[in-house]
């Protein structure tokens, strides 16, 4: 294996999602979760070059879900710490017209209104049983693409679109804040969500459509 992945850094200070998100759960969310994830991803990926060496075909299937599960991980979170933004930021500002345009104008026109598209995506996000993600995907990149809410199992990452921004529903991510309130939590990840970035990707995808160079 020629590289190893590495964990990246928050592109903000880990309080500054408070009063939405703790400090607390930032850094071991951040520190603790996803290098875990990276930690694991690249003892896999030494194992199927051991494998892929040895022609163990018996191994490199079994390292499968490994992979899967642990880069999944790291892609899903790599986009998560960039699709948010600190509290009371500008680009958490989407009735700004400035902030993300043409995203706002495909959800008004595919949902109605911004807020029926966020009590939508609301019940799609409470409707998760277990741990997953719920996503706002682009069915392509260049700003006319359409758009979809979704949900992936685990640490599945989204294929065949461009996630435009994910929400994590795994309790790593809430509950130490919010404990069994996970409506709260859904009510409030809207004031952190950074429009900007959802506007870039949904002009543009996600660096070429390989989120673990994010």
């Amino acid at each position: 294996m020629s590289e190893k992945y590495t964990l990246p850094p928050l592109p903000y200070a880990y309080n500054a999602l408070e009063p939405i998100i703790s400090s607390q759960i930032m850094t071991l969310h951040h520190q603790k979760h996803h290098q875990t994830y990276i930690t694991n991803l690249n003892a896999a990926l030494a194992a199927q070059s051991t494998a892929l060496a040895a022609n163990n075909i018996n191994e490199l299937i079994s390292l499968q879900q490994k992979i899967k599960f642990n880069g999944g991980g790291h892609i899903n979170h790599s986009l998560f710490w960039k699709n948010l933004a600190p509290y009371e930021s500008s680009e958490t500002k989407i009735e700004s017209r400035s902030v993300a345009p043409t995203l706002k104008s495909a959800i008004e026109v595919q949902f109605g209104s911004v807020d029926e598209f966020v009590k939508k995506f609301q019940g799609v996000l409470l409707g998760i049983q277990g741990s997953g993600w719920g996503w706002l995907v682009a069915d392509s990149a260049g700003g006319k693409g359409k758009l979809e809410i979704v949900t992936t199992k685990d640490q599945d990452p989204v294929t065949g679109a461009v996630p435009v921004f994910g929400v994590d529903m795994w309790e790593h991510a809430y509950y130490l804040q919010y404990l069994n309130n996970k409506v709260g939590y859904v009510e409030g990840i809207w004031k952190v969500i950074n429009w900007a970035v959802a506007e870039e990707r949904y002009k543009n995808g996600v660096d070429g459509g390989n989120a673990l160079k994010l």
